[in-house]
């Protein structure tokens, strides 16, 4: 016998009602379809479920042709990592077609994109460098970088310009410049900016670099970075690949230079690729901007998708290109 002074609740009184008539979040229509062996793209893409991660997808896609088509400003944001897995000749692609408006990049993309035109090969091994004191000692990286911010600086025009007219003034192997999206991007005319951390790259480690021109660069690109921002107003987009502190830190902030400067950024979309969603890209990307509250819209979106840059790239980028999904469904 118990010696607790309660007893168990008796159930025979709870109240049920038939399954058919219970609102359901998914039903079979909403399920994936196998895929044929000889399945277009398209057919495939059709074929994912129109739940979760794979609907958001589809939002995603959509909002970006949408906002193509409207002329809205269309902005990519690069961590080191999205440049070093291969994907630049992705981005370049999405360039010539009229799906990226500006590039948003941080330190590590700088260095990872620049030495890939240079010489075709990027990513050190820092296991194998670090205990010699070779790391981050490259000749040509440190040298040549706060050269260019220098001259950059002087010139008073941004580094991610800067570094673009640097590359496109040498004779560089055709697949480097193929690959590199400095380079593409400025043969395009379609912005890049740079944003630093002094200290947190490796060409802040060499006896040339100057804190004021590095600055300079790197506030010049900021500003022009605000200006991209404006440009989402009513139907533009935003996506921030793999950089959990610096981009999302730079997005707020050019959203609040908007909103300040009565640009209230209505109807946008953005979105978080990562394969670990942090919290700054969530809160800072995906949540603030396009709060019902701070937009004043209920249209404005966030969306954050979870997975391999190499796999989540490519696979959006196939999407855009082959015009899907035809027609969008609200995520469920």
């Amino acid at each position: 016998m118990t010696v607790y002074p309660i007893q168990p609740a008796i159930l025979g009184a709870v109240r049920t009602y038939p399954l058919l008539l219970r609102k359901s979040k998914v039903s079979v229509q909403d399920f994936a379809k196998p895929s044929a062996s000889d399945a277009s793209l398209t057919k495939f893409l059709d074929s994912l479920p129109t739940i979760l991660a794979a609907n958001d997808l589809r939002e995603v896609s959509a909002a970006i042709r949408q906002a193509k088509q409207k002329r809205k400003a269309i902005l990519w944001g690069m961590g080191g990592h999205v440049v070093k897995v291969g994907l630049g000749s992705i981005v370049n692609d999405l360039m010539r077609r009229g799906f990226v408006s500006g590039v948003a990049m941080n330190g590590a993309a700088l260095v990872h994109d620049f030495e890939i035109a240079l010489s075709g090969a990027t990513s050190e091994d820092v296991d194998a460098s670090l205990p010699s004191g070779e790391f981050g000692m490259a000749t040509e990286t440190g040298l040549f970088l706060n050269q260019i911010a220098v001259t950059a600086a002087f010139n008073g025009i941004g580094y991610g310009e800067a570094v673009g007219k640097f590359l496109a003034a040498r004779k560089l192997q055709q697949q480097n410049a193929a690959a590199s999206i400095l380079l593409q991007a400025y043969k395009l005319k379609i912005p890049v900016t740079i944003h630093l951390a002094i200290g947190t790259d490796i060409p802040h480690m060499h006896p040339m670099a100057d804190g004021a021109a590095l600055g300079a660069a790197s506030l010049h690109d900021f500003r022009l970075f605000c200006a991209l921002v404006a440009k989402m107003h009513n139907g533009g987009a935003y996506l921030n690949w793999g950089s959990a502190v610096i981009l999302p830190e730079i997005f707020l902030k050019a959203v609040a230079i908007a909103r300040n400067q009565r640009v209230s950024l209505k109807n946008i979309t953005t979105a978080n690729f990562d394969f670990i969603q942090h919290y700054r890209p969530l809160q800072n990307v995906v949540k603030r901007p396009t709060a019902a509250a701070n937009t004043r819209n209920s249209a404005s979106r966030g969306f954050a998708l979870t997975g391999h840059h190499e796999l989540l790239m490519p696979l959006l980028a196939a999407a855009l290109i082959a015009g899907w999904p035809k027609k969008s469904s609200r995520t469920k």
